[in-house]
C-alpha cells in the first residue's frame, strides 16, 4: 500500500502490484506539471483522423473534392509529404494514442502472444490522455475508437464512441461516456459525420462553461469515408457528374495538380490492373450486381452500366469527404468564436490509404435502393482506390506507399513560424505522441515515456531533414525504410522489392536484382526490428 501526497494533502492509498509500478512512477513524475501548465499558455490540441482517406483525396493534396476548411488550414499551416501510418485502421490508432508501433503494444500481430485486433495493451502503455491530464489538460474523444478498452475507462474525460461501422444513418452500437445509447431508428435525420461534429461542439461548449482557461486535447475520429458508402443525397448530387469521365482521367488530373503543388516529384505509378480487393468476398460481388467491378480495368472497357455504377460510387465517396470537411469547419468556427483558434494546434491525418475492399455487411445491400442510402452497402473498390491513392501503388492493408502514405496537415498560428509550406522530411504516426507532448509543454513526459517516435515540433519552425528508420508489418505484408531506401514485401507476390525513394517515391523501379547487397542488408534490419517488437510485446 502507498500513501500518495502531491502537495495538496494525501490523495488516497493505492494498492499496486509489480505490473502497475512503471505506470505509477510515470504518473507521479507528471502530476507535478499540472500547476506549471496552468500558469503557462499551453495550446489546445485538436487531433483529427479520417478513415480510409487516400493520399490525394483532399484539395490541398491534389483532389477535385471540395475541402475548403482543410485546404485553409494547409494554406496557413504545413503539409507533410512523406508522413506514414501503419496501413490499417486499428494498428494506426494504437500507434497514434500510445506512441509505439502497434506490434510493440500487442495491437497488431506478433507470433506467440495474444495480439492483433483483439490484443490488449500492456499496463506500461497508457494512452496519451494520461500524461496530458497530468499536465493539466481536459481530454475529449469523439467518434471511432477501435482500441481495446473503453474511452472513459482509458482516461478521457468525455466521449462519444461510435462503434457501429456498418451504418452511417442508423447505428446500433454507440456509447456516451462509456454508457450504451439506444439504437438509432431507421428513417431519422441522424447521419454519423454530422453527429460527430455535434458532439465535438458540445464538448467545446461544455469546456468553455466549466473549464475556461484550462487547455484541452480533443481526439476527433471520423468514420468517413470508410465503407459502407453512405452520404446525404444533397451531398451526392454535388458530385453526380464529376466522375463520369472515369478513374484514369481523374487520376491523371490529380497527378498533374500534385506536381504543380510540389507534393511529390516522381514518376506516376502504373495501374495494377490485376490487383483486386485484399480479401475475397465473391458472394458480395453477386449481391452488388452487374455494375460492380473488382479490378481497376480500363474505363473504356467497362459497360455503360458499370461506368454509371462506378461513377456514382466515387460521387458518394467524395460526398462523405465533403461533409467531413464541413463538420471540421464547424469546429474551427466555434474555436474562432471562443477566441481559441490561434492557440489551438490542429493535426489532421488518415489511418491508412484508400481501400480496395469489396464486401457487404450490416443491413445488407438492396440493389433497388438509392445508392448511398442506408439500405445500400457499397465499397470504393480498387478502381477508385487506385485514384484516391495517386500517385502510389497498392491500397489499405498493404505496406507499399499506397497503403501507408497519409496527408498530414499541421496548423497552429501561435506556434508556427511557417505558413503554407511543405515539409518533405519523413515522419510516422508514432511521432505524434512526442510532438503533442512537447507542444503541450510536457517535455519531461516525452523523455521519460521513451516512446519510439520523434517530435515534429522542430519542423514547425523550419524544414528539419533527418534520416529515419521506419518499420511495417501487417497481414503478411512488410516494409522498412532507412533513409531514402525502402524494401517492400507483398504477401501475394512473396517477393521483396527494393526502391530508392529519393528518385522513385511511387515505387515504380524495383532495384532488388541490381542491388542485392542492399536488399539483404535491409531484410536483416527488418528481422532485427521484428525481434525487438516481439520482445517488447512480451514484456509485462
Amino acid at each position: 500500500m502507498l500513501s500518495v501526497n502531491f502537495g495538496c494533502g494525501t490523495v488516497g492509498r493505492l494498492a499496486i502490484g509489480k505490473k502497475g509500478r512503471l505506470i505509477f512512477a510515470v504518473l507521479v513524475s507528471l502530476v507535478g506539471q499540472v500547476l506549471l501548465a496552468a500558469e503557462s499558455n499551453s495550446p489546445n490540441i485538436l487531433l483529427i483522423m479520417a478513415d480510409d482517406l487516400g493520399f490525394s483525396d483532399l484539395g490541398c493534396y491534389g483532389s477535385e473534392i471540395q475541402t475548403p476548411h482543410l485546404d485553409g488550414l494547409a494554406e496557413s499551416g504545413l503539409r507533410f509529404t512523406q508522413f506514414y501510418n501503419t496501413g490499417r485502421c486499428w494498428p494506426t490508432r494504437a500507434s497514434l494514442l500510445t506512441g509505439y508501433y502497434p506490434q510493440s503494444v500487442r495491437r497488431d500481430k506478433i507470433e506467440g502472444i495474444r495480439s492483433g485486433n483483439r490484443g490488449t495493451r500492456p499496463a506500461w502503455a497508457p494512452l496519451i490522455c494520461t500524461p496530458l491530464k497530468a499536465a493539466g489538460y481536459r481530454t475529449y474523444h469523439t467518434g471511432k475508437w477501435h482500441l481495446d478498452g473503453m474511452p472513459i475507462a482509458a482516461g478521457f474525460d468525455r466521449s462519444y464512441y461510435l462503434k457501429d461501422q456498418h451504418r452511417f444513418f442508423n447505428p446500433t452500437m454507440h456509447w456516451k461516456d462509456d454508457q450504451p445509447l439506444p439504437a438509432v431508428p431507421q428513417g431519422t435525420d441522424f447521419y454519423a459525420t454530422n453527429a460527430l461534429g455535434d458532439h465535438a461542439l458540445e464538448c467545446l461548449d461544455e469546456h468553455q462553461r466549466e473549464h475556461a482557461g484550462q487547455p484541452f486535447f480533443h481526439y476527433l475520429a471520423f468514420s468517413a469515408p470508410h465503407f459502407p458508402l453512405h452520404a446525404l443525397p444533397e451531398d451526392i448530387d454535388r458530385y453526380r457528374d464529376t466522375y463520369k469521365q472515369g478513374w484514369q482521367k481523374i487520376r491523371q488530373s490529380r497527378w498533374e495538380r500534385i506536381q504543380q503543388l510540389g507534393i511529390v516529384d516522381a514518376t506516376l505509378s502504373e495501374v495494377m490492373q490485376n490487383l483486386g480487393p485484399p480479401y475475397p468476398f465473391p458472394k458480395a460481388i453477386e449481391q452488388l450486381g452487374r455494375g460492380e467491378v473488382n479490378l481497376p480495368l480500363p474505363w473504356n472497357s467497362l459497360t455503360i452500366e458499370q461506368q454509371d455504377f462506378q461513377a456514382t460510387k466515387m460521387a458518394i465517396h467524395a460526398a462523405m469527404i465533403d461533409c467531413m470537411d464541413r463538420q471540421i469547419g464547424r469546429v474551427l468556427d466555434r474555436l474562432r468564436e471562443l477566441d481559441e483558434f490561434d492557440n489551438t494546434l490542429v493535426l489532421f491525418l488518415s489511418d491508412n490509404g484508400a481501400s480496395a475492399e469489396i464486401m457487404v455487411r450490416g443491413d445488407g445491400h438492396d440493389p433497388n435502393a438509392p445508392m448511398g442510402s442506408w439500405r445500400s452497402h457499397l465499397c470504393l473498390g480498387p478502381g477508385w482506390s487506385t485514384t484516391s491513392n495517386t500517385p502510389f501503388r497498392y491500397h489499405k492493408t498493404w505496406n507499399h506507399e499506397g497503403g501507408t502514405a497519409t496527408p498530414l496537415i499541421v496548423h497552429w498560428p501561435n506556434g508556427l513560424d511557417a505558413r503554407g509550406e511543405l515539409r518533405h522530411q519523413v515522419g510516422h504516426v508514432i511521432d505524434l505522441w512526442p510532438t503533442i507532448l512537447e507542444a503541450a509543454g510536457a517535455k519531461g513526459a516525452t523523455e521519460q515515456s521513451n516512446r519510439q517516435g520523434i517530435s515534429l515540433v522542430p519542423t514547425f519552425r523550419k524544414s528539419n531533414p533527418r534520416s529515419r528508420t521506419l518499420w511495417w508489418s501487417h497481414d503478411g505484408n512488410r516494409a522498412l525504410r532507412v533513409g531514402d531506401w525502402k524494401i517492400s514485401f507483398a504477401a501475394r507476390s512473396g517477393q521483396w522489392e527494393l526502391y530508392d525513394l529519393s528518385q522513385d517515391r511511387a515505387e515504380t523501379k524495383n532495384l532488388a536484382a541490381a542491388r542485392p547487397e542492399k536488399l539483404e542488408s535491409l531484410k536483416r534490419r527488418w528481422h532485427e526490428m521484428n525481434l525487438r517488437h516481439t520482445k517488447l510485446a512480451k514484456t509485462e
